[in-house]
C-alpha cells in the first residue's frame, strides 16, 4: 500500500473525531464509541493487528480512563467544598476587590494562574483547578472551559516540572544511537544538556507565539460570551493583555536559558501572577471603571453555555477572610511542588506505590500509574484538610461529596471509549500486514507531500499527536524521533525540527478531546465537546501556522536568506495581528469621543 494511501486511512479516526464532535455537534458520550469502532476496524482488518492486542491497548486505555476520572472527582469535590464553606463567595470578592472586569479576571486566573499550575502539575491539572473557579466566580461553564483549553498551548512544553521534555523528547530520541552521534558533533557530550538546548528552543517558540496567547483569550470571551458578541470589547484592553504575556513569557525564557525545562512555566508564572496582580491593583494599564466587561444576565445566556454545575450567590452566611479562603489552592499548589521536584524526598515517595498490569493479555502491553502521585489524591487531601481549617457542618462536607460523586460519574460515558480509542491508536504496530503504527503513518504520508516545506508542519504533527494522545509527552514519544530523522533528510538542523515536535504538541491540548471532556466534567458540561474544540481550533491553527513559519525562517536561514517563506507567513500573521488591534483601539477612541 503507497504511503499517501496509509496515511489517509490513519486520518480517519481523526477525520471520525472532527466529523462527530466538531460538525455534526454530537455529544463525545455517543460520538467516541463510534470513533473506537473506526479505530478498532483499520486495526483489525488494514493493520491486521491481533484482536488481543486491541484488547490489551483497549484495558489500558480504561485504566488511564479512570485516573482521569479520579482527577476530574478530585477537582469538582475541592470546589465544591469550598462552595459549602463560604471560601468561594471570599475568592468571589477578592478578585472583584482587584477588578470586577471579567477579561483582566481571566486573564490572571487562566493565563497566570494557569501557568503557574501547569508548571507545577500538567496532565490536565490547569483546567481542573481554573476552569471550576471561573465558573464559581460567576464565568459562563462554556466560557470558562474554552479559556482553560486557550491556555493550554504556551506553559504545556515544561507543564509537570518538564515532563514533556524530559521524558516525552528524551524517551523518544534516546534509544537512538544517531542522534547521541550528532549531540557529541554539536558539542553536547552530556545528553542533559542536549535535552536542555532542546528545551531552550522549544521556550523561544513559545514566547513568540504566547505573546498574543492573552489577547486572543479575552478576545474570544467577548466574542462569544459577551452581550455585544464582539472581538472589539476584548482588543480594547490589549495593553493589559500584552503586560500580563510578557511578564509570564521573559521570566519563562530567563529560567529557560539558566535552569532548563523544569522550571520555565513554573517560575514564569509565578513571577507573572505576582507583577500583574500588583500591577492590576495599583492600576496598571486597567480599563477605565465606567469601562469595564461585564457578562449579560445568566437569565440571558445561550442554553449551551450552561452545565450541570451551578453556583448559588449565597453558598454559606459565613463571612471569610480572603487568605483563608486561599488556603485550600495554595495547599494544592505546595504538595505539588513538594511531590513533584525529584530533589526532594517527598518526591520519591508518593512514586513508590506503583500499580502495575503487565503484559496484559500477553501483548506486552503494560499499564501503570501512581496513586499518590497522581493529582486527584492532593485535590481529596486537600478537601479533608479545608473541611477542618474552614469548620465545615458534616452535612454540608456529605454534600460536597454526594455531588461530586454524581458529576464524576457523569463523565465516564465519554472516557471510556475516547481514552481507549487513542491506545489502539498507539498501539496498531505489531500487526500482520507490517505497516508502522498510525501516527507514524500519519506522520510519513505528510512528510512525503510536505518536502522541504516540513518545518512549516512539523509543529501540525505535534499538534494532532497530542490530539489523540491527550498529551504533550506521548506525542513527543511518538514523534520525536521521527522529527529528528526528516530534519537530517531535509538537510537543516534536526533540534529544531524536534523543537517544532514539542511546541506543536503542546499547542496540541487546546483541542485535544479527552481533555476538553476532563475539563468540561468538571463543571458538568458534557456533551458540548464539540463547541469547545471549534473555538480552540482557531488559536491552534494560529499557533501551529506561526511557530512553524518560524521554524522554517530559521531553519533554511542559512541557505535562503531572511526574506524566505516562514518570514513572509509569520510577518503576515504580525501585521494582520497589528492591525487588528489597531482597529479594536480606534473603534475604541470613536466610542470614547461620541
Amino acid at each position: 500500500m503507497s504511503t499517501e494511501l496509509l496515511c489517509v486511512l490513519a486520518l480517519l479516526p481523526i477525520i471520525a473525531v472532527a466529523f462527530f464532535l466538531v460538525v455534526l455537534r454530537w455529544p463525545a458520550s455517543r460520538a467516541m464509541p463510534v470513533c473506537y469502532l473506526v479505530a478498532v476496524v483499520l486495526a483489525l482488518f488494514v493493520w491486521q493487528v491481533p484482536g488481543l492486542r486491541i484488547a490489551a491497548a483497549s484495558i489500558k486505555g480504561l485504566v488511564i480512563a479512570g485516573t482521569l476520572l479520579y482527577i476530574i472527582f478530585g477537582a469538582i469535590l475541592l470546589l465544591n467544598t469550598l462552595h459549602e464553606s463560604g471560601g468561594l463567595r471570599a475568592i468571589r470578592k477578592g478578585f472583584t476587590d482587584i477588578t470586577p472586569d471579567r477579561r483582566i479576571q481571566v486573564i490572571i486566573i487562566a493565563w497566570l494562574f494557569g501557568s503557574l499550575m501547569e508548571g507545577a502539575a500538567g496532565f490536565g491539572t490547569p483546567a481542573a483547578i481554573c476552569v471550576p473557579l471561573l465558573v464559581g466566580l460567576g464565568f459562563p461553564p462554556l466560557a470558562a472551559v474554552v479559556s482553560g483549553m486557550i491556555i493550554q498551548s504556551t506553559p504545556v512544553s515544561f507543564g509537570a516540572a518538564g515532563t514533556p521534555i524530559l521524558i516525552g523528547v528524551n524517551k523518544g530520541l534516546f534509544p537512538e544511537q544517531a542522534v547521541h552521534d550528532y549531540a557529541q558533533q554539536i558539542g553536547f557530550s552530556e545528553w542533559g544538556d542536549f535535552l536542555a538546548m532542546i528545551g531552550v528552543k522549544v521556550a523561544l517558540l513559545h514566547a513568540v507565539a504566547g505573546v498574543l496567547i492573552p489577547l486572543i483569550l479575552v478576545s474570544f470571551l467577548t466574542r462569544f460570551f459577551g452581550r455585544n458578541k464582539s472581538f472589539r470589547e476584548g482588543l480594547r484592553v490589549w495593553k493589559f493583555a500584552i503586560f500580563a504575556s510578557l511578564a509570564m513569557v521573559i521570566p519563562y525564557l530567563i529560567v529557560a536559558f539558566t535552569l532548563g525545562p523544569e522550571f520555565p512555566s513554573l517560575l514564569g508564572g509565578l513571577v507573572g501572577l505576582v507583577i500583574v496582580t500588583t500591577g492590576a491593583r495599583k492600576g496598571f494599564l486597567m480599563p477605565h471603571k465606567d469601562q469595564h466587561w461585564e457578562f449579560d444576565e445568566s437569565e440571558n445566556w445561550d442554553p449551551d453555555w450552561t452545565g450541570k454545575i451551578e453556583i448559588s450567590e449565597n453558598e454559606s452566611n459565613t463571612t471569610m477572610r480572603l487568605v483563608k479562603a486561599w488556603i485550600p489552592y495554595l495547599l494544592v499548589v505546595l504538595f505539588l511542588i513538594l511531590t513533584r521536584l525529584k530533589a526532594l524526598p517527598l518526591a520519591g515517595l508518593v512514586k513508590s506505590w506503583t500499580v502495575t498490569l503487565p503484559n496484559l493479555l500477553g501483548t506486552g502491553i503494560t499499564s501503570e500509574f501512581q496513586p499518590l502521585y497522581l493529582p486527584g489524591t492532593i485535590f481529596v487531601l486537600v478537601s479533608f484538610m479545608t473541611y477542618f481549617i474552614h469548620r465545615i457542618d458534616p452535612a454540608s462536607y456529605k454534600r460536597a461529596w454526594g455531588s461530586s460523586i454524581k458529576t464524576g460519574l457523569a463523565a465516564s460515558s465519554a472516557l471510556v471509549f475516547t481514552v481507549p480509542m487513542v491506545q489502539v491508536f498507539i498501539n496498531s504496530d505489531g500487526g500482520a500486514a507490517g505497516y508502522a503504527k498510525m501516527p507514524i503513518a500519519l506522520a510519513e504520508g505528510v512528510a512525503a507531500l510536505a518536502g522541504s516545506a516540513w518545518p512549516i508542519f512539523a509543529p501540525f504533527i505535534g499538534g494532532i499527536g497530542a490530539f489523540v494522545a491527550g498529551s504533550n509527552t506521548i506525542s513527543n514519544m511518538m514523534f520525536s524521533l521521527f522529527q529528528f530523522d526528516v530534519g537530517r533528510r531535509i538537510g537543516v538542523d534536526p533540534s529544531w525540527v524536534v523543537a517544532l515536535q514539542a511546541v506543536g504538541g503542546a499547542a496540541g491540548n487546546m483541542i485535544c478531546v479527552h481533555n476538553v471532556v476532563a475539563a468540561s466534567a468538571v463543571v458538568g458540561l458534557l456533551g458540548k465537546e464539540g463547541l469547545v474544540i471549534r473555538k480552540t481550533l482557531l488559536p491552534f491553527f494560529y499557533y501551529w501556522l506561526l511557530v512553524g513559519a518560524v521554524g522554517y525562517s530559521v531553519v533554511w536561514y542559512a541557505k535562503d536568506g531572511a526574506l524566505n517563506l516562514g518570514t513572509v507567513i509569520a510577518a503576515l500573521i504580525v501585521l494582520t495581528a497589528i492591525i487588528v488591534i489597531r482597529c479594536g483601539v480606534i473603534q475604541k477612541n470613536k466610542g470614547e469621543s461620541s
